[in-house]
């Protein structure tokens, strides 16, 4: 049995990683140190611990340790750990993979352009991310419009040229029609858009328009002169960032409520936004915002190939040293990580930072929207962030199940549904079914409030009317708590009608609230007929071969196949028996002694 007071005695004083598992040997913290000895002793000392390392600390079953030779390696580990085991204590960058970016495979012949949600270390320039895939596909569509690539994802040279070669998109590299030096060109120009650099572009197609008038080539001019006009107009509705030496930098800026934090990171290259990202993390109330910013940068660049030349935020942050050091050399040139103090780079860092707040805040209406709604709507006290719906399916008293979904500030959190077997009610008798559900599941809650269950609900929704509504209530009295309860009431047609309290009285519910309310309700009733068909499935397949020693699925259903039913098995001869693959002469004569015992 692990002894954490004995496994603290032997901690090494030397730098590496710890990592904390609960009892069910789940990760749900991994840390770093430059002493291991002294930093998880820290955790089990009678000092001023935040209620989160409380929580945590509580939870702790037994630790492991990996030492490493210096701090460094001992970050960069802390960091793959983090990203593979996603503790539910650590700062987690959980949506590193959501943002689009565009790609450009350089070392294809003829490159195309696309949009990508993973960096590989390819060789091919990536650039992003894009706020949106709708952002990054507006400016692939662009560049495809205005610059005659090819169109085709897959690039081959074929006998004659398609569509998009006769209505002037694309120059037919795969016809010859165009030569590779050319078509880099335009690639090439691509990338200075791409980059920022749409000065030097405009000044390029200033003077290819000069050459082509020049030289009478009025229909190439004209399509010159198009595309330089859209990249100026491009350009214009980019942001300039002004008296900035700079072309090669990261601003972050941090805002945070009582719930949550927004990170906003915005990309400037060559003085100009090119584009800006923002992340929201949870359950970080004790944590600094130095902590913070820490923990999510080494998550989001150690982890990434995009790395700029210098990063600026609001306040130094721990480990900027150690953090400058490892990005510098992952790209094998200088990484710098500034906060400035006065002028225009502080002005950026405050932009970044009003824009974060101003994303959290519109993020924040827009999630609690409809629980404001339905606060509003059942003129109820408390705000119901948490809300969770039952309901009970059976098939003429048999197999009884139950299943619990959960509304969670407006959104169903399908992972945090759950399915229950009845246990204590014989017969159909969906109110009692009900109570003993409830009861069970709120003596989770009360008994282990950081277990599967979590915290108490604000209300619950039972599917079906006021005799589901009275059981939920009498399971709710058992503990003395004082939960609300609504019935979801469906109409003739199956289909969601109207809340009701427990007086009978409906409430009107807007289009939006009726159909989240719908869905809810959709969903835990799939649930349970989901879990219910499972279990009757399961039991349609049982047979006498199931308690047979030495029968297991495989052979269990080269058997059926083979005679069609158990029946035709006890009649068959030990010879037959052995006919089927894997029964052998002493199986088939257990198989028949147990068959006609």
């Amino acid at each position: 049995m692990f002894n954490i007071e004995e496994e603290l005695k032997k901690l090494p004083n030397k730098p590496g990683v710890y990592i904390m598992h609960d009892k069910d040997d789940k990760i749900i913290y991994v840390g770093k140190a430059i002493s291991l000895k002294n930093r998880v002793r820290q955790y089990f000392r009678k000092t001023n611990k935040t209620k989160r390392i409380e929580n945590m600390v509580s939870l702790i079953d037994h630790f492991e340790y990996i030492v490493t030779d210096n701090e460094s390696e001992a970050l960069i580990l802390e960091c793959n750990l983090i990203k593979k085991n996603m503790p539910k204590f650590n700062v987690l960058l959980k949506d590193d993979k959501t943002y689009p970016y565009i790609k450009v495979n350089v070392q294809e012949k003829y490159p195309d352009v696309y949009i990508t949600r993973r960096i590989l270390n390819d060789g091919a320039k990536y650039f992003g991310p894009y706020a949106s895939a709708g952002a990054a596909r507006e400016m692939v569509d662009f560049i495809k419009s205005k610059f005659k690539i090819r169109q085709c994802k897959n690039f081959k040279f074929k006998d004659r040229p398609c569509l998009n070669y006769h209505i002037k998109k694309c120059s037919a590299p795969c016809m010859g029609y165009v030569s590779e030096k050319e078509y880099k060109e335009q690639i090439n120009q691509i990338i200075n858009l791409l980059s920022g650099k749409t000065a030097t572009l405009v000044k390029q197609l200033e003077n290819e328009i000069a050459d082509a008038s020049n030289n009478l080539e009025f229909e190439k001019a004209a399509y010159l002169r198009d595309k330089k006009l859209a990249i100026e107009k491009i350009s214009y509705e980019r942001q300039k960032v002004s008296n900035l030496s700079e072309n090669d930098i990261d601003v972050i800026g941090l805002a945070r409520n009582d719930l949550r934090v927004c990170i906003e990171v915005f990309f400037i290259r060559h003085s100009k936004m090119v584009g800006r990202e923002h992340y929201f993390l949870e359950n970080l109330e004790d944590e600094t915002d130095k902590e913070i910013l820490s923990n999510f940068m080494k998550q989001y660049y150690l982890n990434s190939l995009n790395i700029p030349h210098k990063i600026m935020l609001k306040e130094t942050i721990d480990d900027e040293e150690l953090l400058e050091k490892l990005l510098s050399e992952k790209v094998s040139r200088n990484v710098e990580i500034k906060s400035p103090k006065k002028g225009e780079k502080l002005k950026l860092v405050e932009m970044a930072e009003k824009n974060a707040k101003i994303t959290l805040e519109n993020n924040e209406k827009e999630k609690y929207s409809v629980v404001n709604e339905l606060k509003k709507v059942l003129s109820m006290e408390k705000l119901p962030r948490k809300i969770e719906s039952y309901d009970i399916s059976n098939l003429s008293g048999q197999y009884i199940v139950a299943a619990m979904c959960v509304l969670q500030d407006g959104v169903v959190k399908k992972n945090l549904s759950r399915t229950f077997k009845i246990k204590t009610v014989l017969g159909q008798d969906d109110p009692r079914c009900m109570q003993e559900v409830i009861t069970r599941r709120l003596k989770h809650s009360l008994e282990n409030p950081n277990g599967g269950f979590g915290t108490l609900p604000d209300a619950i929704f039972v599917d079906g009317g006021i005799t589901q509504m009275r059981a939920a209530k009498d399971a709710i009295n058992v503990y003395g708590l004082e939960i609300p309860i609504y019935g979801m009431v469906k109409d003739d047609k199956h289909s969601t009608r109207a809340l009701i309290d427990e007086n009978r009285k409906e409430f009107k519910l807007s289009e939006r609230l009726m159909n989240t309310i719908t869905y809810f309700q959709d969903c835990v009733h799939e649930k349970a007929i989901g879990y219910h068909r499972k279990l009757r499935g399961k039991d349609i397949t049982k047979s006498e071969l199931d308690n047979i020693t030495g029968i297991g699925p495989a052979k269990k259903n080269a058997l059926l196949k083979h005679f069609g039913s158990v029946q035709k098995i006890k009649e068959a001869e030990i010879e037959d028996l052995e006919q089927v693959k894997g029964i052998n002469k002493n199986l088939a004569k257990i198989i028949k002694e147990q068959l006609m015992s």
